[in-house]
């Protein structure tokens, strides 16, 4: 052996040899020893220490020859000590766990396939399987003086079979819409369900009305009612349970006139009652804080905030905007009116002439101001006003969820109170007494089972109805805006047109 060992150079087939030699010996070891799986995870830090230093008495004989780094490499494949042979047994092992990450790989790939299964088989469900359009047209007044009022036609299209025709039309009050509203909000805003308010009375705007005698002073204003309950109603038409429902189905149906909504007076008793009403809710909204402990609708309630102050200076600046632009009409049309007097009193022919074409294309800008301003107000501007009035009614299915939570907690005291009045009747001996008492805890318990089960219901209700109110108003805002900057582009065509029919005749003057 120590022949074997003396030269320092050794050849590739007897490294070879050496190495089929040590996993030899190492495998029939291996089968001797009784547990050969916990040892090879201990033995490759231990014999390396013990390598390294039984191996420094012999490479100490061979110093002067080798260089120490070859040595160290050459004795570690020579020897067949029971000492080094763990370490190449610790070696297979891990080369053998290394094929197994393209399992890991192939089952992690196989991952976005499950997700893709979850969504399809949650598709959205659709909200409403019929068709439903509603056109609010005609509007006209009927009586004179202060007992003048304005009808409106309702024309409704619909592939509902729970309507009694396809086609409808039916003349209704403004006073009608405002019963409609009252009657839906008062039955559905309990449950967990948006009801859209309906447009908002204008005592100074209906005064106007009833004293003009001349439809074209208030054209403006009836043409903005007339276009507000018609989204009033195609908003409520959209609701898959509001739609059904039968005071709206007889707003629709019913020929001739409803009974008339005494209610939707400001002056009336329901309406003085309803303010009390109002007065209360916002009172106990102050007094009362609902310990939150669902985290979705304390951010829900935080974006409704949020959206409903932006929303409101939106609708500030478009109604400025809409003023500005019919200012800017306005004193367009002042502006070629002096064009078309001075091209009058111009005595040089051409320039006579340019100042009238002038004057003509003046007039014809003014026009696309004026319809530009109409389309500021009807399609952007009444659509912030719309929504801030919705989220108003997401408040209030908000405030409804806090007033069955306040009922189920005030439950829950009164019952914890007749258990303590039992204990005592039952320390002081009044047995006569506890039978009564136990009633009493029952009904309670039924109070407290059926508070929890409103605020839960309420609750799953909202989830649903904030879920497709988001949905509503994302596609809302979408068709307003495309179509607002579909207007805006064709009337900025509109006026290039008419300059670029200017423009020769500017040039023209001699």
């Amino acid at each position: 052996m120590a022949d074997e060992r003396e030269p320092p150079p050794f050849g590739e087939d007897e490294n070879q040899k050496d190495e089929d030699d040590l996993f030899a010996e190492a495998s029939e070891e291996q089968e001797k020893e009784s547990s050969p799986e916990p040892e090879p995870q201990k033995v490759p830090i231990k014999p390396d220490v013990d390598l390294f230093g039984d191996e420094g008495d012999e490479i100490k004989l061979n110093e002067s020859d080798e260089e120490p780094s070859q040595e160290d490499k050459n004795d570690i494949f020579e020897d067949s000590k029971p000492v080094v042979t763990p370490e190449p047994v610790s070696a297979p092992p891990i080369k053998e766990e290394t094929p197994k990450l393209p399992v890991t790989q192939s089952s992690s790939a196989a991952e976005p396939k499950v997700t893709t299964k979850r969504k399809n088989t949650d598709p959205p469900e659709p909200d409403n399987q019929y068709t439903l359009t509603i056109k609010v047209a005609e509007p006209h007044k009927v009586g004179d003086g202060m007992g003048a009022y304005m009808v409106y036609k309702v024309i409704t299209k619909t592939t509902n079979p729970a309507f009694k025709r396809a086609d409808l039309c039916v003349t209704r009050r403004f006073s009608d819409f405002l019963g409609l509203y009252s009657k839906l909000h008062e039955k559905h805003t309990k449950t967990g369900i948006i009801v859209p308010p309906a447009p908002e009375k204008s005592v100074l705007g209906m005064t106007k009305v009833k004293i003009s005698k001349e439809e074209s002073n208030t054209a403006d204003f009836i043409q903005r009612r007339r276009a507000a309950l018609e989204r009033y109603l195609n908003r409520t038409a959209s609701h898959p349970v509001l739609q059904i429902d039968p005071d709206f189905r007889e707003f629709l149906e019913r020929e001739g006139d409803l009974p008339k909504a005494t209610s939707t007076s400001a002056l009336s008793g329901a309406g003085v009652m309803r303010l009390f009403h109002k007065v209360g809710d916002v009172v106990e909204k102050i007094a009362f804080r609902m310990d939150e402990s669902d985290e979705w609708f304390e951010e829900k309630q935080n974006q409704v905030e949020s959206l409903e102050n932006h929303l409101r200076k939106l609708h500030g600046s478009l109604e400025s905007l809409t003023q500005h632009r019919r200012e800017l009409s306005n004193m367009t049309a002042q502006f070629a009116k002096s064009t078309a007097m001075l091209g009058t009193a111009e005595e040089h022919t051409a320039l006579s002439r340019a100042l009238s074409q002038l004057a003509e294309t003046e007039e014809r800008i003014e026009t696309v101001h004026a319809d530009q301003s109409d389309h500021d107000f009807f399609i952007m501007a009444e659509l912030c006003k719309d929504y801030v009035a919705l989220l108003g009614s997401v408040k209030e299915v908000f405030h409804e969820r806090v007033k069955c939570y306040k009922s189920w907690k005030e439950a829950e005291a009164t019952l914890t109170k007749k258990r303590e009045n039992k204990a005592k009747l039952e320390i002081a001996r009044k047995m006569d007494k506890v039978p009564q008492a136990q009633d009493e805890i029952s009904e309670w318990e039924m109070k407290v089972d059926k508070g929890k089960e409103e605020f839960e219901k309420i609750s799953k209700a909202i989830r649903k109805e904030v879920a497709r109110f988001d949905k509503f108003r994302v596609e809302d805002f979408k068709d307003s805006v495309v179509s607002y900057l579909e207007q805006l582009m064709e009337n900025q065509q509109r006026i290039m047109k008419c300059w670029e029919a200017f423009l020769p005749e500017a040039k023209a003057i001699a």
